[in-house]
């Protein structure tokens, strides 16, 4: 009889924005440490391909996949069915033995793939309201991991835990980056307070509007700016600090986002759930500014939780005057106190063990399905059977 173990096939769906992407390569850094071959199911778009490129040891592969936006409902369905069938051909070649969903539009295809194949199934939701792919695949995952206890319930899933959310282990407070060090990396003056604007993965040129117009309110102050627009906004940001002769360094993508965090005194950023995650592990106290169009509102939801604990400053983009951000910018980079009270109050938000505790869930449930297995392996080679029903 042949005992040799082969190593677990884990693949992760991870693909569609940085806030689903850089989650799911943590918890694979960490399932990589337990000897599983990983791979990494993502998306066509560009921050995809560019992020991906950090994921060290291990298999990445596009998927044909679209998300559902302006009533694109055909091409929708086709990318979906497309996706499936790229799923299935991977796990054809490879049987997986779990699969995991971090949400978004390449979610749904690979766990419904892996059904055919007896995967163990899971997924997890960074938000506080979940997202469309993930409330649809509750039903169908053995168990959800939140990196908010208000998710939970929201999720029709027959087990759901509280983890928190995945950040790579760069982010880490054993990294250790000083901030001098890592200003110098960037290009940016070492000994000068630094602010952080950062829109998210994709961008946003509606946090960069609100940015610059409070710029003239700044002029003057003894700080320099990092500044990440998105590709479409970087010619007209990088052109409004020079107008002003303001120090900054502004860049459309940063993949270095540890070096980014570690260089700033304080922060403007959206809400997204891993940014958040990224801010609570390396204590960067922020002013956030949800994003008004995001999908049920759940930004502001993620804002709101951190403001509420004292973790943040909220700023409503829609309903704010360029003063208004001036005045609280001012008061964060200048105020210690201010500073100090945040990073206090970020430690509660802080989850190292999350991507630890994912994988472990997921090697565990592997264990029992490959016990299971084993055992009824060798009871039909020893003639027994299950009597037959009925």
């Amino acid at each position: 009889m042949d005992t040799t173990v082969s190593s677990p096939f884990v693949a992760i769906a991870c693909g569609g924005t940085g806030g689903h992407l850089f989650p799911g390569i943590a918890i694979a850094e960490e399932l990589k440490k337990h000897d599983c071959i990983v791979t990494l199911l993502i998306s066509p778009k560009d921050v995809d391909q560019q992020a991906v490129k950090s994921a060290q040891g291990m298999e990445v592969v596009t998927l044909p996949a679209v998300g559902l936006q302006n009533r694109n409902y055909f091409s929708f369905a086709r990318s979906f069915w497309r996706s499936y069938c790229a799923a299935r051909d991977v796990f054809r070649r490879r049987r997986p033995d779990a699969v995991l969903a971090m949400g978004g539009f390449t979610s749904a295809p690979p766990v419904l793939a892996s059904k055919r194949f007896d995967a163990k199934t899971f997924l997890h939701e960074s938000n506080t309201i979940p997202g469309k792919a993930n409330r649809f695949l509750g039903r169908f995952v053995d168990e959800a991991f939140v990196g908010f206890p208000e998710a939970a319930s929201r999720l029709r899933a027959r087990q759901a835990t509280v983890t928190g959310t995945p950040v790579r282990s760069q982010f880490f407070p054993e990294a250790n980056r000083q901030a001098a060090d890592a200003r110098i990396r960037l290009g940016l003056d070492p000994n000068l307070p630094t602010v952080l604007v950062v829109g998210g993965s994709q961008g946003a040129s509606g946090l960069n509007g609100l940015v610059l117009s409070a710029l003239a309110s700044l002029k003057g102050r003894d700080w320099q700016w990092l500044h990440l627009t998105g590709q479409n906004d970087f010619e007209k940001v990088q052109a409004a600090y020079a107008a002003q002769n303001i120090k900054a360094v502004v860049k459309p993508f940063l993949g270095e986002m540890d070096l980014a965090l570690a260089a700033a005194t304080a922060g403007i950023s959206r809400s997204g759930a891993s940014s958040l995650a990224e801010m609570a592990a390396t204590r960067l106290p922020s002013i956030l500014v949800p994003l008004p169009t995001s999908a049920d509102d759940h930004q502001r939801f993620n804002a709101a939780a951190f403001e509420k604990t004292g973790a943040a400053r909220l700023l409503e983009q829609n309903s704010t005057t360029p003063e208004k951000t001036a005045g609280l910018l001012t008061d964060l980079m200048e105020n210690g106190s201010a500073r100090s009270s945040i990073q206090n109050a970020l430690d509660q938000w802080y989850q190292p063990r999350a991507a630890q505790r994912i994988a472990e869930r997921i090697l565990e449930s592997i264990a029992r399905s490959r016990t299971k297995a084993a055992a009824c392996s060798c009871g039909h080679a020893h003639g027994r059977t299950r009597p037959a029903a009925g």
